[in-house]
Parts: structure tokens; sequence; C-alpha cells
């Protein structure tokens, strides 16, 4: 199987000698790297190519290296029913440079990239409809990078007054917290809810 997928590769790398930034084979499965402008002809190729026969996208996502200078990768996520195999493309990107849409090539990518722009800010350039898919009319920040805090920045709830929903900045209330700084194996100091009516004797059978 491995050799097969190594086979693969070479063939892919040698037919997109310009597109193709370098391939490795993990768990069985092929991942190719492309250049950011090259994507949409490395997405025909695979699907038309006679040994390819990627003719399905299963998944569109984002990964963020905030580190890095290009701290995104999207990563495609390909199947051949054909040939009874899948395939992963990575390219590089940051946050200002759109990538080319690859909605002409697969229809599916329509909301998968909508998805990608709303949790991590990926721009994704021809697009038909560049907007958010996941998040409320409003939403600030893209949840899903690494330095977007896990409390989020507004917090929701109806107001009886107002007879609506509004939004107001995040408030956490520190007297209600209390840090132990230790593991629930190596115990707390404090009792637990519903400790307290634990007397550690059996119940006596009625």
């Amino acid at each position: 199987m491995d050799e097969s997928v190594n086979e693969l590769g070479e063939y892919i790398a040698a037919k997109m000698a310009t597109a193709c930034r370098g391939s490795e084979v993990a768990f069985g499965e092929l991942t190719v790297r492309v250049g950011r402008d090259n994507i949409v002809q490395a997405l025909k190729f695979l699907r038309d190519d006679a040994r390819c026969r990627f003719e399905i996208l299963i998944d569109l996502c984002g990964v963020d290296y905030p580190g890095r200078k290009q701290r995104f990768d999207v990563v495609y996520h390909l199947l051949s029913p054909r040939n009874n195999q899948r395939i992963r493309v990575k390219l590089e990107t940051d946050e200002r440079k759109p990538v080319p849409s690859a909605v002409e090539v697969f229809s599916a990518a329509e909301w998968y990239e909508r998805e990608a722009y709303d949790m991590y800010g990926i721009l994704f350039s021809g697009h038909p409809d560049m907007r958010r898919l996941l998040t409320d009319y409003g939403f600030q920040g893209f949840p899903l990078r690494k330095d977007f805090p896990l409390t989020g920045y507004v917090e929701v709830r109806y107001d009886d007054e107002e007879k609506r929903v509004v939004y107001e900045p995040v408030k956490l209330t520190q007297e209600f917290r209390s840090f132990d700084f230790e593991s629930p194996w190596e115990g707390v100091e404090y009792v637990l809810p519903g400790d307290e009516k634990a007397s550690g004797e059996p119940p006596k059978a009625s």
C-alpha cells in the first residue's frame, strides 16, 4: 500500500512540477503541498487526471500556527472512489492574502470556505458568497484562532425589560472563583458539592 502511495506522490510531483512544493506519506495517506496561487490548477489536475480521479471533496478546513509568518494552513481532503484512495492537499497563507476559491472545481467547497473564513478569518477570492456561516450577526473575531480568548469578547442574554437579545462585554466575577492549583486526584481542601452527604458508612437495609 505504501509503495503505491509513494509512487502516486512521485507521479503527482512530476506532473505538477510548478505547483507542487513537496509531498509526504503518513499513516498510509499522501499529503501534497502546493503554492497558494496554484491551488485551483492542482485540484483540477487531481480531479481530472486518469491516474488520480480524486473526484470528491470530503472536507476543507483551516489550521492556525500563530508563530509562523504564514500562520494558516488550508487543508483539502479528497477521495477517489474509482481508485479507493484518499489524498490531502495543503497550502500556506496569512491573514491578508486570499486563497483562490475552489468552488469552480468542487461546488461543495462553497460552505467549507465560508466556515474557514468564519472560524479563522481566511479569505477566499472568487467565492460567490463570502460571508460568515456559523457565528451570529455582528460577531467580532475568529473563534478558532489560537489567540482568541476562551471566554470570547461578548456574552449574550435576553433582556426582559428591552424584550430582546442583548450583547454585553464578558464579565468574570472573581470572588466566586477559587484556584487551589491542585489536581482532583491530589485532593482539595474545600468540600465539593454533595460530599457533605457522604458519611462513609454503607446505607442500612430497611
